[in-house]
Order: structure tokens, then C-alpha cells, then sequence
């Protein structure tokens, strides 16, 4: 089975690493976890490449240290796993990558925002639901633990 386990620094994608956890069997179990750096979309000068983006050199370091700190967690539990950064569009760089990777199942933790958040910001874990060519697992905290 692959599994593709987009994280970002949060206490819900966390609830989403331990319901791999807990739920799958590691044996022939491959999982990618996956971080996309968002960038801050700015008119620039004409003069600036598109591709200079110093602001994402943070970013993306804690990224990487995120993803790593997250396979680690899993290759502890018996699972083959590695991980990758990506700079883009979240939505579109989880579904990118779920369908280069060939998974099976996308896991990802939701947020829970509603009504004007989830209108404003976007539902990734929505928008993923309803596109992926694969099962996905959304994994919810309880309101109390919000």
C-alpha cells in the first residue's frame, strides 16, 4: 500500500500521523509525507525572476526539518517512509503528488473551519476529497480538543 500523508505544523496533522499509526499495518506499507510551502502571492518589479523567493528560505528549512522529524516518527513504527517539500498551490501539489506517487490513500488532518473561514481560506481537505483519484482519510479532532 502507498500512502501519501500531507502535514503541516499543527496539532491536526498530527492526529492525522497517529491514525497511520494506528491504523495500518507498516508491512508493505510505504508512506511519503509530503509539506507544500504556500507562497505569498505579490505583484513584483518586471526586473525580479519569478523564481527568487527569499522569503521562502525559512519556510522551507522548517519544512524540511517537519517532514523529517515526521518519517522519523514513522520509520520508528515499522513504516518504509520518506518525505518531500513542495512549493506551490496545496491543493494541487497533494493531488500532483498522490498521482506521481501511484497512492492508495491521501491522509490528511482537517482543520475544521466553517461557514466564511472555510469560504475565505479554502477547505484543502475538502477540495482534496472531491478530486482525488484515490480514498482519503480525513482525520478530525473532537471539538473539545480544538
Amino acid at each position: 500500500m502507498k500512502i501519501l500523508l500531507a502535514v503541516d505544523d499543527s496539532k491536526f496533522s498530527e492526529a492525522a500521523l497517529e491514525a497511520v499509526i494506528a491504523q495500518i499495518s507498516p508491512h508493505d506499507t510505504e508512506v511519503m509525507v509530503l509539506h507544500v510551502v504556500e507562497p505569498i502571492t505579490l505583484s513584483s518589479p518586471p526586473e525580479m525572476s519569478p523564481s527568487y523567493t527569499p522569503e521562502l528560505e525559512i519556510p522551507v528549512k522548517e519544512a524540511h526539518e517537519l517532514v523529517e522529524r515526521e518519517v522519523r516518527k514513522l520509520r520508528a513504527a515499522g513504516f518504509k517512509a520518506r518525505g518531500e517539500v513542495e512549493t506551490g498551490d496545496i491543493r494541487g501539489k497533494v493531488l500532483d503528488t498522490a498521482a506521481d506517487l501511484g497512492a492508495d490513500l491521501i491522509v490528511l488532518g482537517s482543520h475544521g473551519r466553517k461557514d466564511v473561514q472555510r469560504f475565505l481560506l479554502g477547505g484543502v481537505a475538502e477540495n482534496v476529497a472531491r478530486q482525488a483519484h484515490c480514498s482519503v482519510e480525513i482525520v478530525r479532532i473532537p471539538n473539545q480538543a480544538i
